[in-house]
């Protein structure tokens, strides 16, 4: 039988709320600054909750040749919902919706033009599960390198910011109502949490085999060393502690370590009265009495859905080279179900050797990774 590979990290990049270069997200991260503000176009367009993540929009022109870019779009969506409207109104016909359209608003656009801007000629597909796919996307590279399948994979994840993707969320009254205080509106864990912030960007990963990164003198960042999943089984919106509790457990005996070695938690916690307190209960249950400390960066990023799985990776690895444990920003008031857990309610100094970062979703969809230094 085949031995199983290692799987390490080679390379990381990220586009987000609270910085465009790894070094410049990571200050953020250890001074506490927060990415979020308000877009009042969404007001105009019907929203209740303005409340966003600011995301700079990217200039590709010196980066891409114009053949390349014209598969991209800022606001893919957007521009899919209004192009739509306007062929069936002004004539009816379809040709008015021009044959770029359907690559830069197809589910699986991100992977389709990576493969074209870098050449890529290995797996290649988009991986659909809410607020887990960038976790599940991580997770199914670690597979694919790990059974010899690839020796490298680009995965990651990402997240328009624009309104029309935001509108469905907004419907199910799921923001939080602070549209006059942005800096304090996502509180992951707090007895004052009232909805999620949405934000987004990308965020991207290489993942390779070790003994090939080895060969070719890459710097390896850190190690994927576990990976565990679960499904709810329950209601499409619904939390669940046992079904978070099975991913978690699953990631760390993959990783065949303890909750006892786990140095940081890299919580999902959105803000969300119900989310928030079921993995607060499995989190007790997993690490009650370890020393693992625990946060949400998403008191500073929002909701980076899609895109949140991947980027907490990254956060989480930055989190490994530099040495410490970023605040759950915005946590003044611990509920009773979090009280019982070591939040880190001010940026940590130490070590960070092991890390469990967690992802749930609508459907009920749980993803676990675990992160080992090198």
């Amino acid at each position: 039988m085949m031995k199983e590979k290692r799987v390490v990290i080679t390379g990381m990049g990220i586009w987000s709320c609270i910085g465009t270069t790894l070094d410049e997200v990571a200050q953020s991260l250890r001074e506490g600054r927060c990415g979020l503000g308000n877009d009042p176009s969404r007001l105009e367009y019907g929203y209740h909750c303005d409340l966003t993540g600011i995301v700079p929009e990217p200039d590709l022109k010196p980066l891409l040749h114009r053949r390349l870019r014209t598969g991209l779009s800022q606001e893919a969506s957007a521009k899919a919902i209004i192009e739509t409207d306007r062929a069936l109104v002004q004539r009816p016909d379809t040709e008015l919706l021009g044959s770029g359209l359907i690559f830069q608003s197809m589910n699986s656009t991100v992977n389709m033009n990576m493969n074209s801007i870098f050449r890529l000629r290995g797996i290649n597909f988009s991986v659909s599960a809410a607020c887990a796919s960038g976790s599940h996307a991580v997770g199914l590279g670690y597979l694919l390198i790990r059974q010899g399948l690839q020796d490298m994979v680009l995965c990651g994840g990402a997240q328009e910011v624009n309104t029309f993707a935001m509108s469905s969320f907004d419907a199910l009254g799921a923001f939080s109502k602070r549209v006059g205080e942005p800096l304090k509106a996502s509180r992951p864990f707090d007895r004052d949490r009232d909805g999620l912030v949405p934000s987004g960007g990308a965020a991207a990963l290489v993942l390779e085999d070790y003994d090939h990164a080895v060969r070719r003198g890459a710097t390896i960042l850190a190690e994927v060393a576990g990976y565990g999943f679960s499904s709810n089984g329950g209601g499409i919106s619904e939390p669940s502690d046992d079904g978070s509790v099975t991913a978690m457990m699953r990631a760390l005996e993959a990783a065949d370590i303890t909750p006892a070695d786990i140095d940081y938690v890299s919580a999902h916690a959105t803000g969300t009265p119900q989310g928030d307190r079921f993995e607060a209960i499995a989190l007790d249950r997993i690490f009650h009495g370890h020393r693992a400390l625990i946060s949400s960066t998403k008191g500073m990023t929002g909701h980076e859905c899609w895109m949140s799985g991947a980027s907490e990776l990254v956060y989480s690895a930055l989190m490994m080279r530099d040495g410490f444990v970023a605040r759950n920003y915005n946590l003044e008031n611990p509920d009773e179900d979090t009280a019982k857990l070591n939040i880190a309610k001010d940026t940590v100094e130490m070590p960070v050797r092991t890390v469990l970062s967690n992802s749930f979703g609508f459907g009920g969809t749980n993803s676990a990774v675990v992160l080992k230094s090198m």
